[in-house]
């Protein structure tokens, strides 16, 4: 456990560190900091994803009982992966830092700056990634220990198919960068949106009742039965994994309406936005 944990450590930052140096070394792209800062943690957040999601699918597709079959990689890579959500909370801090000094609040580049100006920019960061931050807190102080020692072994399957629900964030990721750039009437952008909104509407959204499902189905229950037939806690962690999911995919229906919105159309007023 200690020596993957540790990998994990090492991994996740000397991969950021090795993308911001290629993107500002190399010959074609030489981005500024700023820029090479973003797509770096983007790109290492996508890596993430499909390392996370490939072993979701290997231990899901392995685990026939889905109570009592184990996969030696349910807990290898979720030890290997919990230092990716420490790293992530200062990688998303790091691109915060340099948005807010690219707009002029931080100070001239080599000057001094103003006294409390760095806790600014941490209460900024945590006003604004709140929902994010918690998330990855919650992943490190409970989800973690409970995956590792409350399960005791059991449940794999939905371990599995719980690390599936990174299908996703490559296409969050890509859709971050394309708006970064500016590039949001492209088709690129419009067939990202489209794949975004499809994979987390699947992968996280209805994860949940198809795991309900799954049970219902291993017990010999409706889907229905499944909630008052399991303990009161487990209803109340799966609804506490979906908030942020249902709240998240909201803001992606909302960019997607948007996006897709004719280009001639005309924006509601603010009397209807308030309505």
């Amino acid at each position: 456990m200690t020596l993957l944990f540790v990998l994990g450590c090492i991994f996740f930052p000397l991969s950021f560190a090795l993308f911001c140096w290629g993107l500002q070394n190399h010959s074609n792209l030489q981005m500024e900091r700023p820029e090479a800062v973003l797509v770096a943690s983007k790109l290492v957040s996508s890596v993430q994803a499909v390392m996370a999601s490939t072993a979701g699918y290997i231990v899901s597709t392995s685990c026939k009982h889905i109570i009592d079959d184990q996969h030696w990689l349910s807990s290898a890579y979720t030890q290997f992966a919990v230092p990716y959500f420490i790293y992530d909370i200062y990688a998303m801090f790091l691109c915060h830092w340099h948005k807010h000094q690219v707009k002029g609040h931080g100070g001239d580049e080599g000057g001094t700056r103003a006294p409390g100006s760095t806790w600014a920019v941490a209460r900024g960061y945590l006003h604004k990634e709140f929902l994010m931050v918690l998330h990855h807190a919650v992943m490190v102080l409970v989800c973690f220990p409970l995956s590792v020692v409350w399960r005791q072994g059991k449940g794999d399957f939905f371990l599995g198919c719980l690390l599936m629900a990174e299908v996703s964030t490559p296409f969050v990721c890509l859709g971050k960068i394309l708006i970064q750039y500016k590039r949001q009437h492209t088709l690129l952008h419009k067939v990202n949106g489209a794949l975004m909104l499809l994979s987390f509407l699947c992968c996280r959204v209805l994860l949940f009742p198809y795991l309900y499902w799954a049970y219902g189905r291993h017990a010999g229950l409706p889907l229905l039965a499944v909630p008052l037939a399991i303990p009161a806690h487990v209803n109340l962690g799966a609804a506490l994994l979906l908030a942020p999911q249902l709240y998240w995919f909201f803001l992606i229906c909302r960019g997607a309406c948007r996006l897709f919105r004719p280009r001639g159309s005309r924006p509601p007023s603010p009397c209807q936005t308030q309505d």
